[in-house]
């Protein structure tokens, strides 16, 4: 078997290491990986974690609610502009909206449901297909040039980049509630 990670208590291969992901092409295999590593590091490190402190900042860090939010919007963002279609007004507003907390905001559940969903939707896109993944793909209101493939990399990249981000945040928020919870 190859070499093991450790994530939150897990001692699991990471996905990559698992094989291929069904029903994806062979060159989206490291986008799908990544998506379902994220999952699981997210899933496994939130399990628990107090509603009270979703919004907090530690050191005026990002939340992890802004963090649980941004990951599914950018996911469908870019998944979009992937499948070469403009953003819809729900879409704007919800970014305009992104990872602020507001009365009835999202608690961890709502947050992780959302991610997973999220996720799913984005292996079931990945197992259509996109055409060519080199064909010309404008992003946002100005119309910046990328690709099909750049979108699906800079998906799971920048989706790797927050969850190692949550993971900083939660780790801090953990240990200053440990530390309040202590009787000196």
């Amino acid at each position: 078997m190859g070499p093991k990670v450790v994530i939150c208590g897990m001692n699991t291969p990471e996905y990559w290491l698992r094989g291929p992901v069904a029903g994806i092409s062979p060159m989206l295999q490291p986008v799908a990986h990544a998506l379902l590593q994220a999952r699981e590091e997210v899933n496994s490190l939130m399990a628990g974690f107090p509603e009270e402190k979703l919004w907090d900042r530690p050191a005026g860090l990002a939340s992890p609610g802004f963090h649980l939010h941004h990951l599914s919007g950018v996911l469908d963002r870019l998944l979009t502009y992937a499948e070469g279609e403009a953003l819809s007004r729900e879409q704007l507003a919800e970014l305009a909206a992104e990872g602020r907390p507001h009365p009835g905001a999202e608690t961890v559940r709502q947050g992780l449901d959302r991610l997973n969903q999220q996720i799913d939707k984005a292996l079931q896109q990945m197992g259509r297909s996109f055409g060519v993944l080199t064909e010309p793909r404008a992003v946002g209101r100005d119309r910046i040039p990328s690709t099909v493939i750049g979108l699906l990399f800079h998906a799971a990249e920048h989706t790797m980049r927050h969850t190692g981000q949550l993971l900083v945040t939660v780790r801090i928020l953990r240990a200053e509630n440990q530390s309040g919870n202590r009787k000196e």
